[in-house]
């Protein structure tokens, strides 16, 4: 199987990369550098000389800050929608199937209830728009997977872990937000399901993130520095509205996982367990 993987220098990209090469796959990686996705001719020869069996769509806008300056609305259009329209557009011409990475931010975020793949979609910033347009997108394909995923962390990249570890190091004391509520999602084992998916036909939108009891980020934060041994740092909780930010999130992040499983697919990993070894990782590196 012949993989076309964009954003491959990214958290998620990278590990798809690494994962499908294990399995004796031959993916290749393309970034902006080799595939501009905002550009439509190109998008279309890159895929189109490329004979691939599959696409899986990583590359995206990701700074959710960012995304909400007025200058800067139309180029977080041009990647996360247009852009994946020019893909969608391709892999619907050719019969590609393609996968594509979506967001626990396509919904507002009311209640408590965890969201399902087919609740309406109501998204709170631009980030959310732009991917919930992408989404739409994609499924003029019909050969689809769009799986929307949490609180990222991988290898490449800033993420929160990473932040935490970082500010513990040098601070005594740290507030963080305790009325977001969701769970993480490690690229590692997310790059399994992917794989795991796409040796399949099995198409459809799929909530995806690691299992275990829902938690805020004050709650992460805390079994962070637990299991970092970095006991001294103390975490206190506070409300959103103590913590500015220019992007509104959403309270309520949880997303129902059932539909995976009737699918006949793995849940991932429990997410301490994902921790513990996302932060073995950061030993190797010199970071912790």
């Amino acid at each position: 199987m012949k993989i076309l993987v964009t954003g491959a220098k990214g958290q998620l990209g990278n590990d798809v990369c690494i994962e499908a090469r294990k399995r004796g796959y031959n993916p290749v990686g393309v970034d902006v550098a080799e595939m501009d996705i905002t550009n439509k001719e190109q998008v279309e020869e890159v895929i189109s000389r490329g004979d691939y069996d599959v696409v899986v769509h990583c590359a995206a806008w990701t700074a959710v800050d960012k995304a909400e300056e007025p200058e800067l609305f139309e180029t977080v259009e041009a990647v996360n929608a247009l852009g994946t329209k020019y893909i969608a557009d391709v892999c619907r011409d050719l019969d590609i199937p393609l996968m594509y990475f979506s967001t626990d931010y396509v919904f507002d975020g009311q209640g408590t209830t965890p969201w399902k793949e087919d609740d309406e979609k109501n998204p709170l910033n631009v980030y959310g728009l732009t991917k919930s347009e992408g989404e739409d997108y994609v499924l003029q394909n019909p050969k689809n997977w769009i799986l929307r995923i949490s609180w990222v962390f991988g290898a490449s990249g800033q993420n929160f872990i990473r932040t935490m570890i970082r500010l513990g190091k040098s601070r005594d004391t740290l507030t963080v937000v305790d009325d977001q509520v969701g769970l993480p999602t490690y690229t590692v084992d997310l790059a399994k399901l992917t794989v795991d998916m796409i040796e399949t036909d099995k198409y459809g939108i799929y909530n995806v993130c690691n299992t275990g009891d829902f938690i805020s980020w004050y709650d992460f934060a805390k079994e962070i520095f637990h299991q970092a041994g970095m006991n001294k740092v103390k975490v206190v909780p506070v409300g959103s509205d103590q913590y500015p930010a220019k992007a509104k999130r959403p309270t309520n992040s949880r997303l129902n996982l059932e539909k995976l499983s009737a699918n006949g697919f793995e849940q991932l990993p429990a997410w301490q367990d994902a921790l513990s070894r996302y932060l073995e990782y950061l030993k190797t590196t010199g970071e912790l």
